[in-house]
């Protein structure tokens, strides 16, 4: 069961109390309904009560596919979420992209012609300019 959070009439968050009896609040005038940043149900009192608050507690299980999320005080269970984890999508993509880089790497090559005179790329290590080939560089003498 969803919870809804509650605001003093100061402001003060509260604890969060049941749908139903948020719902006796709005109906008795005990409470109006506040917007917030997150656009999530919330009510705040219109009389004065105590602000006694509970210790509240979060908990993570982490997962490879999935990961739980918890949030518990003492009494109830506050939220509970399921999170879906990327990797085995990132994994697919990995391997689409790898094959489709073997596929253009083949694609460059002309193999109907004999090997010497195939346009192969450029070696990597060996596409220095022979003009720099010569300078020798020297240790820095202290």
């Amino acid at each position: 069961m969803l919870r809804v959070p509650v605001l003093s009439k100061s402001g003060k968050p509260l604890m969060p109390t049941k749908p139903s009896r948020a719902r006796r609040w709005l109906r008795d005038g005990k409470a109006k309904v506040v917007h917030n940043d997150l656009e999530c149900f919330a009510i705040q009192l219109t009389f004065e009560t105590q602000e006694n608050t509970q210790p509240i507690a979060m908990g993570i299980d982490p997962g490879k596919c999935y990961s739980g999320i918890g949030v518990q005080s003492s009494l109830f269970t506050l939220w509970m979420g399921h999170l879906v984890l990327p990797f085995k999508t990132v994994k697919e993509r990995m391997e689409l992209r790898r094959v489709m880089r073997r596929a253009r790497r083949g694609r460059r090559i002309n193999r109907k012609l004999p090997y010497s005179k195939r346009c192969h790329r450029q070696a990597r290590f060996d596409n220095r300019s022979k003009a720099n080939s010569h300078r020798q560089f020297e240790p820095i003498s202290s």
